[in-house]
């Protein structure tokens, strides 16, 4: 059934809202002082302005993560580094998904705008380093510190939306986001194919300057939120180290371990098996000190403990571990099996963007009407199985009405649902969470689609190893071994070359291999649509509810002291 949230804020007709004076469980210290700031009235111009900046910073962000799939075979070549083509992806993702939870609490302690403008900063400079690098070393240290600036940028863009616009609103804005994310996903392979075929894979990275530099100026002068006046001292004793530390450190070794094992190291290798156990307990010490000790939790343990939240957050991950999945090994299967040149794959991509964009916007638009979110998870849910599990038929022969239209299946299903999750939490947690729900599900996505590249990568090797007597059968003992290890994005000029027959052999065992990699990404999409089944309607208001971070800290300190009951109580309260 659906339930109606109430407003702790109340609207008058002249649109300036008003706070209350105090909340029940906190005490008038801790309330809003009578003078609290207001959100500025904005014109239409410059809502405008400050979305397309915000949009413009989600863009060169989102691109950063697709740019190089088709570039990769150069990049790879040009350090001859072969085995480390997945560290071109995983130096930017690892990072980046680490960082995330910091990121929302940094904003919560000294505002939104000087810590959106800090990732901008991070984000440049990380690029102008992998456009000057003359080894793999300083390249992936570029990738890390684009990955810390990325997860800054998308993290704030998500929480600045949150605190803007009124809680129905922000599913039109979070659909525009999302269309920016799917766009640059996908004109991320034709732009990097255009760099690499006709002037260089560093024109990947050149182009952020420009564009980070412009974003950071416009968010400068118009970007308009409420920012705290907290000391650093008082911030940095805010901030949840152990939990940044543990989390930061479970997240890197579990990614580390899966991306050794198998093609780098043997699974029973000691450094993988090492890393994966030690990465799991500080996962688990990381819930336990959240739960019990943590003052100023980096993720409060209690967005997990209704089945509706621990749902959107499932749908959240197996979501963007499925769309990453097919937006970054798509264009291998169409180099490396239908001999596309890098060009040429990423604009085969587009009917999979296009398709992305068009249904999140329809979503957005859906939602700000209806103030519904239900009907686009379970729509999206079934597209998105349906469309992952038609990707599997792709042989080797280019049967382009096939590959289109899964690619628009799919690509559907993955818009109908970039919005809900999110929404789902937001709506039962309340305003004075938004940071931290936003947040954390950007944490949960990007950490998804970490995962999706590595485990796709591991699924895609293993394969190949398995079908390594296959090759072995039909070219040269050496050349097959190469082409069964992990450097066969290296090697698609060598393929290319081989007899006819030969080339034969080796696209189907690739083929074959992508085929396994799909059926797994299948089983996610199907997981998604279960978990779907468990997320709670409601209807989503449409005021606007705006706190300071002065306030939030405050009352974030009165409800750590408060007994556990008192807590529980108060949020079976808000759910009502």
């Amino acid at each position: 059934m659906t339930e109606h949230i109430p407003a702790n804020i109340t609207g008058p007709a002249n649109g300036v809202l008003v706070l209350p004076a105090t909340r029940p469980g906190i005490p008038p210290s801790a309330a809003a002082p009578a003078n609290a700031p207001v959100p500025p009235r904005r014109t239409k111009l410059q809502t405008a302005v400050i979305v397309a900046s915000l949009c413009a910073a989600v863009f060169v962000a989102a691109l950063d993560v697709t740019i190089i799939t088709t570039a990769l075979p150069a990049i790879t070549e040009f350090f001859r580094s072969p085995t480390g083509y997945q560290w071109v992806g995983s130096g930017y993702v690892l990072p980046h998904t680490a960082s995330v939870p910091l990121w929302g609490k940094l904003s919560d302690i000294w505002g939104r705008k000087l810590v959106i403008l800090a990732g901008a900063l991070l984000f440049i400079a990380g690029s102008l380093v992998c456009a000057l690098a003359s080894s793999f070393a300083l390249f992936l240290f570029g990738r890390a510190v684009q990955g810390l600036g990325a997860a800054g940028l998308i993290t704030l863009v998500n929480i600045c939306i949150s605190d803007l616009f009124s809680l129905r609103d922000r599913g039109l804005y979070f659909g525009l986001v999302s269309i920016v994310w799917a766009l640059a996903s996908g004109v991320g392979p034709v732009l990097g194919g255009v760099f690499t075929d006709r002037l260089t894979w560093r024109w990947c990275f050149w182009i952020n300057l420009p564009i980070g530099s412009v974003v950071s100026v416009l968010i400068f002068f118009f970007l308009s939120l409420d920012t705290a006046k907290t000391s650093v001292r008082e911030g940095l004793r805010a901030i949840d180290w152990a939990g940044t530390l543990l989390v930061s450190g479970g997240v890197l070794m579990v990614l580390l371990g899966l991306d050794f094992g198998g093609h780098m190291h043997p699974w029973h290798f000691a450094v993988v098996i090492c890393l994966l156990i030690f990465g799991i307990v500080c996962g688990a010490l990381f819930v336990v000190y959240e739960a019990k000790w943590a003052k100023f939790p980096l993720i409060p343990i209690q967005m997990f403990t209704t089945r509706s939240s621990a749902a959107a957050f499932t749908l959240c991950f197996c979501h963007g571990y499925v769309f990453i999945g097919i937006a970054y090994y798509l264009p291998l299967y169409l180099q490396a099996v239908l001999a596309s040149t890098a060009l040429r794959s990423g604009l085969y991509l587009l009917p999979y963007i296009l398709s992305v964009s068009i249904s999140a916007a329809f979503t957005g638009a859906f939602i700000q009407w209806t103030g519904k979110y239900m009907p686009s998870v379970y729509s999206g849910g079934v597209l998105l199985c349906v469309g992952a599990g038609l990707l599997v038929s792709l042989g080797p022969e280019p049967e382009w009405a096939k590959i289109i239209g899964y690619q628009i299946v799919a690509g559907t299903g993955v818009g109908f649902n970039f919005e809900g999750p999110l929404l789902a939490v937001q709506a039962v947690m309340g305003v004075d969470h938004v940071a931290t729900v936003t947040a954390t599900m950007g944490f949960v996505r990007t950490m998804s689609t970490a995962v999706s590249i590595v485990i796709g990568g591991v699924v895609f090797q293993n394969r190949m190893v398995d079908r390594f007597s296959s090759l072995e059968a039909s070219l040269d003992p050496r050349l097959a071994a190469e082409l069964a290890g992990p450097e066969i994005l290296a090697k698609l000029d060598v393929i290319a070359q081989l007899p006819s027959s030969q080339q034969r052999v080796v696209r189907n065992t690739i083929s074959n291999s992508l085929r396994d990699m799909w059926i797994m990404y299948t089983a996610f999409a199907g997981l998604s649509l279960i978990a779907g089944l468990f997320i709670k309607a409601y209807h989503l208001k449409t005021e606007l509810e705006a706190k300071s971070t002065h306030e939030m800290l405050a009352k974030k300190a009165v409800l750590g002291q408060q007994p556990q009951p008192q807590l529980q109580q108060q949020r079976r309260r808000r759910r009502r």
